[in-house]
């Protein structure tokens, strides 16, 4: 068996050109999936919510824009009563028209790159986000895709400038017009899935009550003005009706000026050929509202005031104001003729009315609710509270009280409760919303001016809410403290008697930025301070509504047992410096030290005073007693007498000096517990 390596070696070039070719068109699909991976929207994320709500509000406008086309049908009476199309108001209405169609095409491109979460990995949380483009495209061909272009279609713009200008004045029919409405309805549709998808997305529709009132009345109002449209191109459509009717009698049996149905129509209605039948035809007249050939039943109101001959705000407003007084009156003042169109659309009315009234009363129902949930629950709270303090005969002071803290209460929260919304978020969002509220509280107090982040951060996480009312004591003297008080809102005054010490007093004012309870940061800094609370000082009362965070004992404790820096002596004498129960003992110290100064200096200057008196009273007696020896002439007492006065003053200043003033102890009385 012969080898041979030429083919050997071939197959091997195949084989790897290969192996490279489906690499390389693994790696070139991969960038290509990459490419489209970086323009998938998160059908939660905020991109997508925002257009969603800018796409809604397109097709709100809609709704305003498209039953503005059935006022393009007016009629025209400066040489004889005509019909015609609008232009130059079709203009305008086709610009603004094609640019809401822009936002339903836009919307068709996004929903191309938009995921969606895949129904059936639903089973806990979210589910899993389907990114992948064939799927996303695949899935949105198959549910909203062609509604989505039925919607986008520029339906009016077709119906004006290409169909109805190649139809005679005779085969214009308002029928074509209610096309224009079949879209409205699809785009109805597309605006309520929209909002569906909101509320499931955000939860709401409009983040405040007043807000969704608003919009609310808007679409009721909106509702209005698509059925004062529709009244009107009826209304047109029933005089052209009757013109239509009464030319094709006066055409059978007249054969002078036979009635053509082109004279209708402005195009030809100002020819001379038509101004000859305007003076011999009774179309006209027969058609006129007094007449008793013609009933236009729930038309006559319109007919009466030539709704279809006045300039366009006139109609507007008054189709308007025709559509807001049928929704709200269930269509109870509307007579009939016994034609089926109008009977129809009357039948339609009422139906659309009741349901519409029905969704704005429970709409707006639940938007005030909202508005006035908090206010009806702390309504409820203060008569239960009122109705409790009656059955135990609080007193009226008492009671005073508490309705003062109630009514504050609700002022300064609006009842909110701060702790029950907190409690729903998780531990880290929990810690970074205590930090936002209280770092720039914590920092403005100079006591923690030497800590660092994280410290304070432990500190802001175990603070809480407090609100007091004035006359309140936070703590009284010789109670257990068993919270520091940090205080951002309102005044206090802190006083001390030192204990019941008579002619003792000391008053202070704490304003925001001080704190209270600072007992409480020696005593968790003792390893050995065990569950016993230090006893308070000083008593707080608050002389102003107040507002504050509050660090609990034991949160405290646990603070200054897991950061070694609160050990620091740096950080306990900027305390001490910042306290005013350490500056009211250091004052009591400085005063005890300056009058126990002037005790001794006063003390030292009797004693010299009495020294010097005890001296000159001895070298008098001295003096006496040498003339007296010198009168005896005794030479051995003279010397005798010489020596005696030096120990006699040593003697005087040995009793001076031991019967000198202690000097008072103020380490009982004059440091603090």
């Amino acid at each position: 068996m012969r080898f041979n390596p030429g083919k050997n070696d071939r197959r091997g070039e195949q084989q790897n050109t290969g192996t490279v070719n489906a690499t390389g068109n693994e790696i070139m699909y991969k960038l290509h999936w990459t490419c489209w991976h970086k323009w998938i929207l998160d059908p939660g994320g905020n991109t997508v919510l925002i257009w969603n709500r800018a796409f809604l509000i397109s097709c709100v406008a809609s709704q305003c824009v498209d039953p503005l086309f059935f006022f393009l049908l007016t009629v025209e009476s400066a040489y004889t009563p005509c019909m015609k199309i609008d232009h130059h108001f079709a203009i305008g209405l086709t610009y603004l028209r094609t640019l809401i169609d822009m936002f339903f095409i836009v919307q068709i491109a996004t929903r191309f790159f938009t995921a969606y979460i895949d129904p059936g990995s639903i089973m806990l949380g979210k589910g899993e986000l389907v990114t992948d483009p064939k799927r996303i495209a695949y899935r949105y061909i198959r549910t909203n895709f062609f509604i989505d272009v039925a919607a986008a279609l520029p339906v009016p713009q077709i119906l004006v400038w290409a169909i109805l200008p190649s139809l005679s004045f005779r085969y214009i029919n308002t029928s074509l017009f209610l096309i224009i409405l079949v879209q409205s309805a699809v785009r109805l549709y597309t605006a309520i899935q929209l909002s569906v998808d909101i509320i499931k997305t955000v939860g709401f529709l409009t983040k405040n009550g007043w807000t969704g009132s608003i919009y609310n009345l808007f679409l009721y109002l909106v509702a209005s003005h698509v059925v004062g449209s529709i009244y009107y191109l009826l209304a047109v459509g029933r005089q052209k009706t009757c013109w239509e009717t009464q030319c094709s009698i006066e055409d059978q049996m007249t054969d002078d000026a036979p009635c053509d149905f082109k004279f209708l129509g402005c195009i030809y209605g100002t020819s001379n050929q038509s101004r000859i039948w305007a003076k011999s035809t009774k179309v006209f007249t027969e058609c006129d509202v007094d007449s008793d050939n013609i009933y236009y039943g729930i038309f006559i109101s319109a007919m009466k005031n030539g709704v279809s001959e006045i300039s366009f705000p006139e109609k507007y407003f008054y189709s308007l104001w025709w559509g807001m007084q049928q929704l709200t009156t269930y269509g109870n003042p509307l007579v009939t003729s016994s034609y089926i169109g109008e009977n129809l659309f009357a039948i339609g009315l009422t139906l659309l009315s009741i349901g519409l009234f029905a969704q704005l009363i429970g709409s707006m129902m639940v938007y005030m609710r909202s508005l006035s949930k908090n206010a009806e629950d702390w309504r409820i709270q203060r008569i239960e509270m009122e109705d409790w303090m009656t059955d135990h005969q609080i007193p009226d002071d008492l009671q005073k009280r508490i309705c003062r803290f109630l009514e504050y209460k609700w002022i300064a929260t609006q009842g909110v409760e701060e702790g029950s919304i907190l409690k729903q978020l998780p531990v880290d969002l929990h810690r970074d919303i205590k930090k936002w509220l209280c770092l720039d509280l914590v920092q403005r107090v100079p006591l923690f001016s030497a800590m660092d982040h994280q410290l304070l951060d432990a500190i802001c996480e175990h603070m809480n809410y407090l609100l007091c009312t004035e006359g309140t004591y936070i703590i009284r003297e010789g109670e257990p403290v068993k919270v520091m008080t940090f205080i951002f809102r309102g005044k206090l005054e802190s006083c001390t008697t030192d204990g019941g010490r008579t002619d003792f007093f000391n008053s202070i004012i704490l304003k925001p930025g001080d704190f209270c309870g600072e007992e409480l940061l020696t005593w968790a800094l003792l390893p050995s301070s065990g569950d016993s609370y230090p006893l308070s000082t000083r008593t707080v009362r608050t002389i102003t509504e107040f507002e504050a965070f509050s660090l609990q004992a034991d949160d405290l404790k646990f603070v200054a047992s897991t950061f070694r820096m609160m050990h620091s002596k740096h950080l306990q004498h900027i305390f001490r410096f910042h306290s005013h129960q350490w500056r009211t003992w250091a004052a009591r110290f400085i005063q005890s030290a300056w009058r126990r100064h002037i005790s001794q200096q006063k003390t030292a200057e009797r004693g010299l005073s009495s020294r010097w008196k005890s001296f000159f009273s001895l070298i008098d007696d001295n003096a006496t007693e040498e003339r007296r020896q010198n009168m005896e002439g005794s030479s051995s007492s003279r010397s005798q007498a010489a020596e005696f006065p030096f120990s006699k003053i040593a003697t005087i200043f040995l009793k001076a000096q031991n019967n000198r003033p202690e000097e008072p102890d103020f380490s009982v009385g004059d440091h603090p517990n």
